[in-house]
């Protein structure tokens, strides 16, 4: 593909901006790298694989949440349209998308998603097995406003996974704030949050035996090695998970295991680790109740259902305007 002028500038200026931020995070301390700097292919699939894991609960929490109560959230909102933020394949969606179905209200299905390819093959798929569902994809940042067809609603926001307690508080509340305008009366948001359990549950669920997670954390390593021409090696570097209790968190990182300089050729920097610093590399912050109900309240948002797996390892929460 050939990009016009205005198009490359654009394009050029968002790239400065992404490598701006990429120095700041790694020069700062404690040093950070952003999660999405671990995905390209090989990430995206050890992404998958990680909830293949038998110590990774959250996926199969909460496909019986939804299994158990899809029809109860089909019944309360008898949505249009199912906005799906973060769509991912759509796995789990595909038992909201039976209930809602059922329900006969359904007519819309937007799954969204920053992968256009992902979203294609999506899109595909689900229109083979949901010929009368008009399937709608988006690719986009689901953080920001979708200007949704205002002849859509109503509408159910869904926002699976565990991928609410990735944000930091302020980040948190930005992203209920801009779901928030989008609603309207009658409108909802299913939303899913891992909750507090003990140590051992919470770290061995982002440490598993197999290393699959720690490998996914250590391709960051060689995204920046292929993409800025940097020279890490994976050897330097241990996962290291800790459960913070103070904020509520577990946060994964890399531990250096000596004192040594990176270089990231394609912009010219250095980068100087000395032995036993972390380089963070996400959080997942863990819930109760009393916390998702007033994050919501603060964004102008009520909790209307608080539902549950059995083992109450996770929750999803419908949340209504207030």
């Amino acid at each position: 593909m050939t990009l016009s002028a205005t198009s490359a500038a654009t394009f050029g200026t968002a790239v400065a901006a992404e490598h701006r931020e990429l120095l700041a995070g790694l020069m700062t301390t404690p040093k950070r790298l952003a999660t999405k700097w671990l995905y390209d292919a090989r990430g995206s699939a050890l992404y998958t694989a990680i909830a293949q894991q038998p110590e990774y609960y959250i996926d199969e929490a909460e496909r019986e949440i939804v299994a158990r109560h899809g029809a109860d959230v089909a019944a309360r909102i008898r949505p249009r349209t199912l906005v799906d933020l973060g769509a991912g394949s759509a796995g789990k969606t595909r038992l909201l998308l039976d209930a809602l179905s059922a329900e006969g209200s359904l007519e819309r299905y937007v799954p969204v998603d920053v992968s256009e390819a992902g979203l294609r093959d999506v899109a595909r798929t689900l229109r083979a097995d949901y010929p009368g569902l008009d399937i709608q994809p988006r690719a986009a940042d689901f953080s920001s406003p979708l200007g949704l067809d205002p002849q859509a609603a109503p509408v159910l926001f869904t926002f699976f996974g565990a991928t609410y307690g990735n944000f930091r508080p302020a980040e948190r509340q930005r992203f209920l704030v801009t779901v928030r305008g989008q609603l309207r009366r009658g409108d909802g948001l299913l939303l899913g949050t891992d909750l507090v359990k003990d140590e051992v549950t919470l770290k061995a669920a982002y440490d598993d035996r197999a290393g699959v997670t720690a490998a996914f954390v250590k391709n960051g390593l060689t995204v920046l090695n292929r993409e800025l021409g940097a020279n890490f090696r994976l050897r330097d570097f241990d996962h290291d998970v800790t459960w913070n209790p103070h904020l509520g968190r577990i946060e994964n990182a890399l531990r250096a295991r000596r004192s040594h300089t990176v270089t990231l050729a394609s912009l010219d920097r250095a980068v100087t680790f000395s032995a036993g610093e972390r380089l963070h590399v996400g959080i997942s912050v863990k819930f109760r109740q009393k916390d998702i109900r007033s994050e919501l309240a603060r964004a102008g948002l009520r909790l209307d259902q608080w539902w549950t797996d059995n083992a109450n390892r996770y929750a999803l929460s419908l949340a209504m305007t207030a």
